[in-house]
């Protein structure tokens, strides 16, 4: 059955295109969770979350992109706001007035593995941690990202190239902190 004969049966509220639905997206939004949460209960409670708010909303679903864009960015945005109730304290800073360089300069140094990288990007504050994750793990553009933190696109610009630093020092310290 095709997608979006199963998101029609979805919006009549038929039960069998949605447990379709949930089983064919399941397993994918529960690693996109994870990214963010690192907790598979959490992470299960979320995406549960998100399922029955994708539901409940599905008539707001246009078709403008896939129902695994649509849905993605349900569990990304109930992640964070997971993440957020969790840890209250945080301290926004006026961000506009740093110039921007290349964020298209993602090299490390040799001899870093890729769970090296995802683990210092664990380590970053969240408020860089957010947008370096949204960015570079998830693929979201800096429109999406300030939409989804609800952040200008020159936050998310500086938080981008502020995290990307802290990332490169991180990384830098690894590698020559354990005689690499």
């Amino acid at each position: 059955m095709f997608q979006i004969e199963l998101v029609e049966k979805c919006k009549r509220n038929d039960r069998g295109a949605q447990l379709k639905l949930y089983r064919q997206y399941c397993d994918g939004m529960f690693g996109v969770a994870m990214r963010f949460l690192k907790n598979s209960s959490d992470a299960e409670d979320v995406v549960q979350e998100s399922f029955i708010k994708a539901f409940q909303r599905i008539d707001q679903f246009k078709g403008e992109v896939t129902f695994g864009a649509w849905l993605k960015r349900i569990v990304v945005n109930g992640s964070i706001d997971f993440l957020k109730s969790k840890n209250q304290r945080t301290v926004e800073l006026n961000e506009g007035y740093l110039h921007i360089t290349d964020e298209a300069d993602w090299h490390v140094e040799e001899g870093i593995s890729l769970e090296e990288v995802k683990k210092t990007i664990e380590e970053l504050p969240d408020k860089y941690r957010y947008v370096v994750q949204l960015f570079l793990v998830e693929g979201y553009d800096h429109s999406e990202i300030s939409q989804i933190l609800n952040i200008t696109e020159a936050a998310s610009r500086t938080r981008l190239l502020r995290g990307k630093l802290q990332l490169k020092e991180s990384l830098k310290d690894k590698a020559y902190g354990t005689g690499s």
